[in-house]
Parts: C-alpha cells; sequence; structure tokens
C-alpha cells in the first residue's frame, strides 16, 4: 500500500511535470585563440533560450517542475562559421521525500561539428533537417527526456526515444559524424538503437529499479532500497551475460558509479559481496572505485 501511495504521488506529481528541461547550456571557447568572443557568448545565449523555450512535449510546466540538466559544450576549433566541439550531456532527478537529485545521465560526445552564424534562428522540427547544432541539441534532449521518465515507470520513456530516433534518421543522410553506424560504436547512433533495442531492456529496466523502486524508498525504507539498487546491478549484469563490454553498460555506470560506492558502503547492513563481484565483472573500468567500497 504504501508502495502504490509513492507510486501515485510521483506519477501525479513528478512524472506528469518532469518532462520539460530547466537547462544550463554553457560554450567553452578557451582552446580557440583570436576568436571573436561575442560570438560563443551569442551561441550560449541562443542555446539556452533553445533548450529552455522549445516545448519538447506540448506541456506548459513551472520551472520547479523542469528536468535539471546541463550541456556543456567545448570548441576545439573554429574557421568561418564552422564549429568543431564536444558535447558533455548531464541529467538528475530528485529523489522522493529528499532534497538529493540523482544523476541519470553523464555522456561525452567528442564528435559534435556544426555550423552557426550570429543571430541565426533555431527552429526544431523532428521531421526535417535544420541543421547539425539544432539536430543534437534536440536530439539530446529528447534522451534526457526519455531516460528521466524511464525512472519513473518502466518503459516510460518509449516515445521521447521515438522521436530521437527518428531525429537521429533524419539527420543521418547529412552526414554529419555520429549519425551513422560507421561513425564508432559509442554515437549518438548506438545509443538511441540501443536504448530501442530489446537485447538492452535490461539498462532501462534497471532505471526504473535503481530509482523508483530504489532510491525513492530510501528515506521510509532503506533496507529494501538497498535491496533493489543491489538488484539493479544484476539486471544491468544480464546485458554483459550477451554483450559484454556493452556501450549502455558504460553509459549506465557513467552516471551512477559514485553514488553506487556511496550507497553499498552506507546505509543498513547487508550482503553485498556478490554485488561487489558483479560490479567488478561487469564494470572492469570502475574497478579502482569498487575497491574503495566498506563492506
Amino acid at each position: 500500500m504504501k508502495k502504490l501511495a509513492i507510486f501515485i504521488c510521483l506519477l501525479t506529481g513528478l512524472v506528469s511535470s518532469a518532462q520539460q528541461l530547466n537547462c544550463r547550456v554553457v560554450v567553452n571557447s578557451d582552446k580557440v585563440a583570436n576568436a571573436n568572443a561575442n560570438t560563443f557568448k551569442t551561441l550560449e545565449t541562443a542555446l539556452n533560450e533553445f533548450v529552455n523555450r522549445t516545448n519538447w512535449t506540448s506541456e506548459t510546466l513551472s520551472q520547479g517542475e523542469r528536468i535539471n540538466c546541463s550541456m556543456f559544450i567545448t570548441i576545439e576549433s573554429y574557421d568561418s562559421n564552422n564549429f568543431s566541439a564536444t558535447i558533455q550531456v548531464q541529467s538528475s532527478r530528485p529523489i522522493y521525500q529528499s532534497t538529493y537529485s540523482s544523476p541519470v545521465l553523464n555522456f561525452n560526445d567528442k564528435d559534435f561539428s556544426f555550423s552557426y552564424i550570429e543571430f541565426e534562428s533555431l527552429n526544431f522540427d523532428p521531421n526535417s533537417y535544420n541543421s547539425n547544432l539544432v539536430s543534437v541539441i534536440s536530439f539530446y534532449s529528447y534522451i534526457i527526456l526519455g531516460m528521466d521518465a524511464d525512472t519513473f515507470a518502466p518503459l516510460g520513456g518509449d516515445k521521447y526515444y521515438e522521436t530521437a530516433h527518428q531525429i537521429s534518421t533524419v539527420a543521418a543522410p547529412t552526414g554529419g559524424k555520429g549519425w551513422s553506424q560507421g561513425d564508432g560504436n559509442q554515437t549518438r547512433y548506438f545509443l538511441i538503437n540501443d536504448l530501442l533495442s530489446s537485447t538492452y531492456k535490461p539498462f532501462r529496466d534497471a532505471l526504473y529499479q535503481y530509482h523508483f523502486e530504489g532510491l525513492d524508498l530510501m528515506s521510509s525504507a532503506p533496507a529494501t532500497a538497498k535491496e533493489w539498487i543491489v538488484q539493479s546491478v544484476e539486471t544491468v549484469g544480464q546485458i554483459y551475460k550477451v554483450r559484454p563490454n556493452a556501450f549502455l553498460t558504460r553509459v549506465f555506470f557513467d552516471a551512477k558509479s559514485d553514488e553506487i560506492v556511496q550507497i553499498l558502503s552506507g546505509g543498513p547492513k547487508m550482503p553485498i559481496a556478490e554485488a561487489v563481484d558483479n560490479l567488478n565483472r561487469i564494470s572492469p573500468l570502475n574497478s579502482s572505485k569498487w575497491s574503495a567500497i566498506k563492506y
């Protein structure tokens, strides 16, 4: 009954409202010498307005109801309105009956090239191509929305991922790097295709278990919450059985590794040796973090 009450509260108070973005976009041009700083400032202002004012879901929300996220763009080079950059995308979601926000996404896209003329308008249409700048920013906006929705309801992000996939499909023929299968195995192409693949469904199941079944119960039932978080690690481990070193496994732990160490090291005592073994097996790149878990 208590879990049902939590579900109803979250569903009516958070799920329905946490579908627009409160995003901080930063454009860092420190690596570019002798460039007009005004161009980068104008770009930063335009992107902040674009992300935060676009009605991604046809819903009007108050500022406090939006998903907190950030996009940190580092300009690597710039020549005649052509930019080569990277973009770090992060998002978090509030935890029930807590002031804490848990990281959901922490992804670094290293292939972000685009053209931009100062003061040009940025307009989004999922069915047509405006520019690579608009496509990439819109794509990640829907990835943020989808992953957030997955933390509140099983497979809750479907409609957002489908829009992200449509953006990817429309952008692919333009030749922009990161949209096609041949551009590498940790790109936008594989991110959205893996999210929609039944093979990687455990990733999305784990998002729900970890957050809704786990963290959202931490204030009322910490032992149960910790058990669900351990279970979510086992769920991610299902991917390892069929796809060792899977891209989405890395995406999961890039966001959650530090938090997992804190959770497993604290709270109610419970057997977690098997969970630590699983962590070392499915995410060996984080072995130094897992060795810091106290149990």
